[in-house]
């Protein structure tokens, strides 16, 4: 386990910064491991704990297929969804991605972020992620980073 310095989300900046991780991140779904990965990216933004995405190589063959939606981010460009897939269980619309990002985000262009809380566990570097409050974003809390964090009721308009 790699020791890092405590990160205060309010120290994030806006636009989001886009960096990479060597952290080891393991993904259980179903029961089965579907994604694990040294080669990550975290995205840090004012305010919300990291979201890491995966190389889609990372995941497991038959994880992931798409979901129908979209969205649409300020700094990052339109996203697609994906349902996640692993044992017995389907998560649609569990992850995202930007097939074509905005400028300053191409490095997310082949990856995925999945939704901590739809998982049955996601670790980085041994650690258990905790989801981002509310179910709106998709950050990573771990013991890497203190808040208050975004996304809880009555923090929306921050």
């Amino acid at each position: 386990m790699t020791t890092h310095p405590i990160e205060n989300v309010w120290d994030y900046p806006r636009p989001p910064r886009v960096e990479p991780s060597d952290e080891l991140v393991h993904i259980v779904l179903g029961g089965e491991v579907i994604a694990e990965t040294r080669a990550s990216l975290r995205v840090l933004e004012t305010s919300h704990p990291p979201t890491y995405y995966l190389p889609r190589e990372a995941f497991r063959e038959g994880a992931l297929s798409s979901a129908s939606g979209a969205s649409v981010c300020e700094w990052k460009g339109r996203a697609g969804y994906l349902t996640i897939s692993g044992g017995d269980r389907a998560e649609e619309a569990a992850g995202w991605h930007y097939p074509t990002p905005r400028a300053g985000f191409e490095a997310l262009a082949g990856h995925v972020a999945v939704y901590p809380a739809r998982m049955d566990r996601i670790e980085v570097d041994g650690e258990t992620v905790e989801p981002q409050p509310g179910g709106f974003y998709g950050g990573w809390i771990t013991s890497r980073v203190t808040g208050p964090f975004k996304g809880a009721p009555g923090t929306m308009g921050w």
